[in-house]
């Protein structure tokens, strides 16, 4: 018959002295009590429910929300990046079990119990049958045997008994049928069949070859067992072996066709559950081996991830330095390079009057740049945006940072029509026309400078063009804080961060210039309204 398996894992053992495979007994023994055809519903639980003590990949869905901040509302990666270290996660919520996974689980429990009932039956039956068949024989001994009969029976007893002990000692617990379980079978088969021969009633004791010949026999052999042990039932229904006429004879050949017939439907009964036991477990090693991969990829993903983190904080803490070093460019240094000239003027400055100007103008821009670096710290915009447009911010950037000896004075030309951009958006441009007018004023000595925004549908241009000597884009340059302090930082940084700060929110920058031929710098960014 078939074995019984535990879906959550690996089968039990098919094979050995506890396997329950064997084709229920005909008209003469006893019947079969395994009806254990429900052991295919654990494994045919679907691909919805996982085999029970294996980890398949966990489908719970989770939201991870990094927390949003007081301050502006972020654009993209503009004006700092998000902190991933800050994001947090809901612990996985625990998943129902599916009504597919308990039917599988109590499936699987009653195959266990199954199981253990065969392999109790199988390792104490043959005792109990021993001492069954031994206990009628004795009982009927004086009219169905002689005194020799007896002492033979009794020593076939011992050696059935003995036969029993060693086989269970010897532990032999094959997965497929072995020489030593056929040569047990055949002893225990002949000995059956001698002491059916002596006494009628032994063949209790025979009976238990329908049960195990599956489990220890294969092909022809099996069925050679099968009808070895019909031959012994049938002897014992016809009245004993030998048949004493001819009406025994014919009561015997009935009885072993009767016998031979039910062995041979139980016993192909018993190879197709064998099948069907096999198909079982190659589906569940089968099942345990994708269970093993999919743990080895959740693996395998879960370092991805946490390399993804680490990237990501990386990246974040670098776009936050690069943010940083922008704010301090375009406020710190631009200020100090102010106040450095304004000290460099007043120390020039012949009349007293002049000089307290000049002294007066840098307090003026200390204290401008010491709010913009609070204002930075706290990832704020402008201060300039604070209350005005970004048209009207940029008229009064225009009039202030307009050099002396401009032959006509700087002007913003506004073209479009106007509307409200995202915060971000703004700020972006003013501090490009920032860094722009002031790499004008200091460095160009340009005579004619114009400052032109354009809206244009779904995008804003920022133009500013001078007639000043120019310069080569690819040839690196002190940055302004270098120039106003007397020292080089590396060079460029002015216009990296024009083009970096165009690039955090999915602008660009174009700068044309050439020596002696001025300078042109435009920037374009997407139109994103407020709101």
């Amino acid at each position: 018959m078939a074995r019984a398996y535990d879906t959550g894992g690996a089968p039990h053992a098919p094979a050995g002295p506890d396997r329950a495979d064997a084709p229920a007994a005909p008209a003469g023994g006893p019947g079969p009590a395994d009806d254990r055809n429900a052991a295919t519903a654990g494994a045919a639980a679907g691909p919805g429910a996982a085999a029970p003590g294996t980890t398949g990949p966990d489908t719970t869905g989770r939201d991870t929300a990094a927390p949003r901040d007081g301050r502006r509302e972020g654009l993209g990666t503009a004006g700092g990046s998000p902190r991933v270290g800050d994001t947090h996660a809901d612990a996985d919520p625990p998943t129902p079990a599916s009504p597919d996974h308990l039917a599988g689980k109590a499936n699987a429990d009653a195959d266990a119990g199954v199981e253990a009932w065969w392999a109790g039956f199988l390792r104490w039956g043959p005792y109990a049958l021993l001492v069954l068949a031994t206990g009628l024989s004795a009982a009927t001994a004086g009219s169905l045997m002689t005194r020799g009969q007896v002492y033979a029976a009794v020593a076939l007893v011992l050696v059935a008994l003995l036969l029993q002990v060693v086989w269970q000692r010897a532990g032999v617990s094959p997965v497929e049928p072995s020489r030593v379980g056929r040569r047990y079978y055949t002893a225990r088969l002949l000995l059956g069949f001698v002491l059916t021969w002596l006494n009628p009633f032994f063949a209790v004791y025979a009976t238990i070859g329908y049960f195990d010949a599956p489990r220890l026999l294969r092909g022809p052999a099996l069925w050679a067992g099968l009808m070895g042990t019909a031959v012994t039932m049938a002897g014992s229904q016809s009245g004993g072996l030998p048949p004493p006429d001819a009406t025994g004879w014919i009561a015997f050949a009935a009885l072993f066709l009767l016998n031979a017939s039910l062995a041979v439907i139980f016993g192909q009964l018993g190879v197709r559950e064998e099948r069907a036991a096999r198909a079982r477990t190659d589906t569940i090693e089968q099942l345990a081996r994708t269970n093993a991969r999919l743990e080895q990829a959740l693996t395998e993903n879960a370092g991805l991830h946490a390399q993804l983190l680490v990237q990501a904080r990386e990246a974040g803490a670098q776009d936050e330095r690069g943010r940083l070093a922008a704010e301090i460019h375009d406020t710190l240094a631009q200020g100090l390079a102010g106040i450095v000239t304004q000290l460099q003027a007043a120390e020039d400055a012949a009349e007293p009057g002049a000089a307290r100007a000049h002294l007066a103008r840098a307090a003026a821009l200390a204290r401008q740049n010491l709010g913009e670096a609070r204002r930075s710290v706290h990832n704020l915009g402008p201060a300039a945006l604070e209350h005005d447009a970004l048209p009207e911010a940029l008229r009064k950037l225009v009039a202030m940072s307009s050099p002396r000896g401009l032959a006509t004075p700087a002007e913003l030309t506004v073209t479009g029509t106007v509307e409200p951009l995202h915060d971000e958006i703004e700020a972006t441009l003013l501090r490009i026309a920032q860094e722009a007018l002031a790499n004008a004023a200091r460095h160009a000595g340009a005579t004619r400078i114009g400052v032109t925004l354009s809206y244009m549908g779904d995008e804003v241009s920022l133009d500013v063009r001078d007639d000043g000597s120019g310069f080569d884009p690819a040839a690196p340059r002190p940055d302004a804080l270098g120039d106003a302090l007397g020292r080089g930082l590396g060079g460029g940084f002015g216009l990296r961060g024009m083009r970096a700060r165009a690039e955090r929110v999915a602008g660009t920058l174009d700068i044309e210039s050439e020596p002696g031929h001025g300078t042109a710098i435009s920037a374009r960014v997407p139109l994103v309204r407020h709101g």
